[in-house]
């Protein structure tokens, strides 16, 4: 589980004014999804959370089925998503305008693709491990996306109730990390024996400004 030690800081909100596409498509105020917490107030979504080391030598095939992101309602979905190297990442724009997704990795190949009809789809891959490789919209500047690459299954995203779960590890030591895009990276080390479960919380501490109202 992933937990918020904290209040958390407001999220920003999003002025759409500047497509009204974007604006006719949201009919309520949109917020960024920074800081996703549960109604219990403690447990965080959005956390990235996979093995890191530990795995040895294990070797494990690209899925051939894709990892997808949309650009619909003029957001990323998802928010954070994890995917392998050599598997596709289908990008779809579900969108009735321009979008263009913009991917800025530090040790995989940058790529820019406009995407100016709703419906069009392409296909990218990411040849190297790396977490996280962020994803913006030049168009439309409040658009944002992380996705974490990784050489093998073992990796989660939380959900509202902070949960997540990597299944079918094999017996050993294993570093563990969650990442979250705002309140960095924390690891902890866990020892599984055969068909051993273990349950591991991480706690993050707010930064910056909380909200007072």
């Amino acid at each position: 589980m992933v937990t918020l030690d904290g209040t958390a800081p407001k999220n920003e909100g999003i002025k759409m004014n500047a497509d009204p596409v974007c604006v006719r498509e949201n009919k309520t105020p949109q917020f960024q999804e920074t800081y996703m917490v549960g109604s219990d107030g403690k447990s965080l979504a959005n956390v990235f959370v996979y093995v890191k080391d530990g795995l040895g030598n294990y070797v494990y095939d690209a899925p051939t089925e894709p990892a997808r992101i949309d650009q619909k309602s003029c957001r990323y979905h998802p928010h954070v998503f994890g995917m392998r190297v050599g598997q596709p990442l289908e990008i779809l724009n579900s969108d009735p305008t321009l979008h263009n997704i913009h991917a800025l990795p530090k040790g995989n190949s940058e790529f820019n693709t406009g995407q100016p009809i709703q419906g069009m789809k392409t296909t990218h891959t990411f040849d190297k491990p790396e977490v996280m490789v962020p994803f913006k919209c030049d168009v439309h500047g409040w658009m944002n996306a992380y996705v974490g690459v990784l050489p093998h299954p073992y990796f989660a995203v939380t959900k509202d109730d902070g949960k997540f779960e990597l299944g079918n590890l094999p017996p050993g030591t294993y570093t563990v990390e969650a990442w979250h895009e705002k309140l960095g990276a924390t690891t902890q080390s866990v020892t599984l024996g055969q068909k051993e479960t273990k349950e591991i919380t991480f706690s993050f501490k707010p930064a910056g400004p909380t909200a007072t109202d």
